[in-house]
């Protein structure tokens, strides 16, 4: 018979002091994952110096060698001894210092953790006449002697690891860690085009970003096109929004900025790979601002493709904490709803401006209107009263009226016939949407023929534009709608039978917080037990649906995301379906006119260049492409 060995307690151990030398391992632990981050912490350092040209050197992918090179202030030679301690830096004094840090870098731990784990020299001289050498600080033994060397600081670190060998063995290949050092270098460059950066691997010139001239939105635009390439700026959009943000109880309201570029739907990318956001200056992986610029594509790009963007967010740094993360890649916002509210705002107003204008001119940079603070929500509805059910509306001119500059209620005429099963909005023939064209060259052209009933030819400045009629007729519905029933109410019809599911407690306390929220999305929800929940009513539009799979998923965004989100999404997406049984169909014969008229529209429609589904509504063939077609000057 096997006897069970009972399991022994482990002895007790004394509480002790760690040595400093372990102590410094364990924070290159947290600090130092991989070579990048050896580069990324010296870059930042550079930076704070004041550097206008930064030279990263390499060999073994950064395992044998990084050295980081730097025309900067340099550091005096009675402070170099404490430049490789623990917890040394200039750039804080105070837990003032902390809470509104301004630079780069701020910890004081990187280089004394850099050291600890390989082999640290340091050489550099400052800029003044009284100092006629540079200086080499040796980290291993901390000898210190002179020698010569230009105004600024090179970092050199070598055997990466070396004195903790098992996590070298962690290490990727040198291709792997070389990309991850440029990739970490080219970050940098993107936030500051004003900077000069080159990447050197075994003696070979790998990459280089010389700074760009000027300053402003022209010098970042060329930073992008020399990183990213230049067709991201030719598929991209520029932004700059200033935004008033709230006031902090000081009576002096704070200023929230978001600039640079967001890419065209059709520039996004399977992966999401070429997302760049920064705050004051510091790159960051950040949930807010990325479900901020999501959002801000949600009605223009559908499915699982990532868009593009480079995004700058400038605040007091007061109002943002920088001290979350021993990388210093993630930050807390203090108000994260106005940088949320700031950068969907600005993204949304970028992507809103019609792009067929790029047909005929070079695209300009985008004017922001002046942010204001959002009003409250009005009601809006998708379903006819009762007493409209099964009538039908023969003039809804006030549904289609565009403006001043769009199409006159006269001249608008069309028709919503009401099944008593459900909604259903139907377009007339577009002929009513006609209107006299005004002289000179139109963005989208001219129309000259109408293709298998689909795609309208018409013929521009550059050469010939194909448009997919129902596609663009779509998102003229759909942004008139928007624009025309912000002001009425979700109709909910009540269920014979609430249904009932088992909640969890963050469901139940985000039905009963946000129960005005649900009502206005046409949804009731209350608790029936601290672990039920009933759904009582559902809005009309979607009462044959599951309202328990419907109340989840509305449950679910309003746990996560600001209320007027949810709001906004969940009309959209109702009027987007309604929108496109109104459209125009295909296999549908227009008159010249009627093709006319459309492509007007969509010249002064928000977001035209795209449907309702993220599909483009229209592309450009160009007299160079059909010239190459049929082979004309070769």
């Amino acid at each position: 018979m096997t006897r069970l060995s009972v399991l022994s307690p482990p002895p007790r151990r004394p509480i002790r002091e760690l040595p400093d030398e372990l102590v410094s391992q364990i924070a290159a632990g947290e600090v130092v994952e991989r070579p990048a981050s050896v580069v990324r912490e010296l870059v930042d350092n550079a930076l704070d110096a004041g550097a206008t040209q930064i030279t990263v050197r390499l060999q073994a992918g950064g395992v044998r060698l990084i050295g980081v090179e730097d025309n900067g202030c340099g550091i005096l030679r009675s402070e170099l001894p404490n430049a490789l301690k623990r917890h040394a830096t200039s750039k804080i004094t105070s837990l003032a210092d902390l809470e509104s840090v301004g630079t780069m870098g701020f910890r004081g731990e990187a280089l004394a953790a850099i050291c600890s784990i390989a082999e640290v020299s340091l050489l550099t001289r400052v800029d003044s006449p009284d100092e006629l050498h540079g200086w080499l600080l040796d980290g291993r033994s901390g000898e210190l002697q002179p020698t010569a060397r230009a105004p600024g600081t090179t970092v050199e670190v070598r055997e990466l690891f070396f004195a903790t060998p098992a996590r070298r063995k962690f290490l990727k290949t040198d291709a792997t860690e070389l990309g991850h050092c440029i990739e970490a270098v080219r970050r940098h460059a993107l936030a500051r085009p004003d900077v000069g950066f080159a990447i050197w691997h075994d003696g070979k010139l790998v990459a280089q970003w010389r700074a760009a001239p000027g300053g402003g939105m022209d010098a970042l635009r060329q930073r992008l096109a020399d990183v990213l390439g230049e067709d991201f700026v030719q598929q991209a959009v520029a932004l700059d929004w200033p935004v008033d943000a709230p006031d902090d109880g000081d009576g002096q309201p704070q200023r929230l900025r978001v600039w640079g570029f967001a890419g065209v739907p059709d520039a996004a990318r399977s992966r999401a790979d070429w997302q760049f956001a920064y705050v004051n200056g510091r790159y960051v992986r950040d949930k807010v601002i990325t479900h901020a610029a999501r959002s801000a594509y949600e009605d223009v790009l559908h499915g699982h493709r990532q868009p593009v963007y480079a995004l700058f967010v400038s605040l007091d740094p007061a109002r943002v904490d920088v001290n979350v993360h021993p990388t210093k890649i993630e930050v807390r916002f203090r108000d994260s709803r106005e940088v949320h509210q700031g950068v969907h705002r600005a993204v949304e107003a970028a992507l809103a401006v019609p792009r067929s204008g790029a047909a005929v001119e070079t695209p300009a940079v985008p004017v922001a209107p002046a942010w204001t603070p959002p009003a409250r929500q009005a009601p809006f509805s998708f379903a006819p009263r009762e007493a409209e059910v099964g009538h039908r509306v023969s003039d809804v001119g006030a549904l289609w009226a565009y403006g001043s500059g769009g199409v006159s209620t006269d001249s608008v005429r069309t028709a919503l016939e009401v099944a008593p099963e459900k909604t259903a909005v139907r377009a007339e023939p577009v002929a009513a949407l006609a209107q006299p064209l005004p002289e000179g060259d139109w963005p989208l052209g001219r129309a000259i023929a109408q293709l298998q009933g689909v795609y309208i030819l018409a013929e521009n400045a550059h050469g010939l534009v194909v448009v997919d009629m129902h596609a663009a007729h779509e998102r003229i519905v759909y942004e008139r709608l928007k624009q025309q029933l912000d002001d009425q109410q979700v109709s909910s019809q009540p269920l014979l039978i609430p249904a009932t599911f088992a909640a969890t407690p963050d469901e139940v306390a985000t039905a009963e917080s946000c129960a005005e929220v649900l009502a206005t999305l046409g949804l009731e929800v209350t608790a029936l037990s601290p672990k039920t929940l009933a759904v009582r009513a559902v809005p009309t539009t979607l009462a044959q649906g599951d309202p328990v799979e419907l109340a989840r998923s509305v449950l679910a965004e309003l746990g996560q995301h600001e209320a007027s989100t949810v709001v906004q999404r969940a009309r959209n997406e109702l009027l987007a379906t309604m929108a496109c049984h109104g459209a125009v169909r295909a296999n549908r014969r227009l008159t010249l006119d009627e093709m006319n008229a459309l492509l007007r529209q969509m010249e002064v429609t928000e977001r035209s260049d795209q449907c309702n589904h993220g599909r483009p509504t229209w592309r450009q063939m160009g007299m160079r492409e059909l010239d190459a077609l049929f082979l004309r000057g070769r």
